[in-house]
């Protein structure tokens, strides 16, 4: 997150993961000596000069037009996401309009709702610390609690890696929500050190942030293994805060009248009874 050539590394990082056979090429005889597509051909495929490409690339000029923006997501096959983001990296915001650190009070009203929710609930920040938790997201995992980071937690501690069952999909939806919400945030310490701190202890932090992959905020189905219940295949949903820039209540739930929905009240049982 050094802020230099955030838009260059995006897309070096884009096209390496593109191979010739994606992009509909035949690729000529030979080893190559790049993974995924070369410079020349991502500038041939979006109707661009090579040498275009090479300024974009290298930091020489970092305000292309929409135009060739999209093109550019059409070769590197970049999800709407993924475009909104790239998009994002070339235009600059004025002080008075960057992004704030996230408060970490939640609205009373907010945590009241969460605390009688039936379900595991708990609310985050945009750097996915646990700002507060009701008694089944704690009942769920241990690391459900004020103060953890879940990014840090799933890749470093191995209680919760053994918990997701799904663990390498869990952790690279993370990291790209990550990469998605720190986006041209070169002037917010909390998210760099965040950032720095992972990518010295996490060799799977430090390889998927180099891809640069992003993820739009959204729910998805957390399959799960629970010490006490079993496996869980529960929905978890992500609820914005009106007025409350980056924060999330983050919800989990079962499918009615599943065995997961069973055993979830089993947890809620459990929880009661401790």
């Amino acid at each position: 997150m050094n802020g230099t050539n955030t838009l260059g590394e995006f897309l070096r990082a884009r096209r390496e993961q593109v191979t010739p056979e994606d992009a509909g090429l035949t690729p000529g005889p030979g080893l190559r000596r790049v993974r995924g597509l070369r410079r020349e051909e991502v500038a041939m495929l979006a109707g661009i000069s090579s040498d275009y490409y090479l300024r974009l690339e290298q930091g020489r000029d970092r305000h292309p037009s929409v135009q060739i923006l999209d093109a550019l997501a059409g070769v590197l096959r970049l999800d709407a996401a993924a475009t909104e983001y790239m998009i994002g990296l070339t235009r600059p915001r004025s002080r008075t309009t960057r992004r704030r650190s996230a408060a970490d009070t939640v609205p009373a009203s907010v945590l009241h709702l969460m605390t009688e929710m039936p379900m595991p609930a708990f609310i985050q920040n945009r750097y996915l610390d646990v700002l507060a938790a009701n008694r089944m997201a704690h009942a769920l995992s241990p690391n459900l609690a004020p103060g953890v980071n879940r990014l840090r937690a799933a890749l470093l501690d191995p209680a919760e890696k053994a918990l997701h069952r799904d663990w390498p999909a869990a952790t690279a939806n993370a990291i790209a929500s990550l990469r998605a919400e720190a986006g041209t945030s070169d002037d917010d310490p909390r998210m760099a050190a965040l950032v720095g701190d992972l990518s010295l202890k996490s060799d799977r932090f430090r390889k998927l942030w180099a891809r640069h992959d992003i993820r739009a905020r959204a729910g998805r189905v957390s399959r799960l293994h629970h010490l006490e219940v079993g496996d869980l295949d529960l929905f978890c949903d992500k609820l914005g805060i009106p007025g409350e820039e980056g924060q999330l209540l983050v919800v989990y739930h079962a499918e009615p009248g599943s065995e997961s929905s069973r055993l979830l009240n089993l947890l809620g049982s459990l929880a009661a009874s401790s």
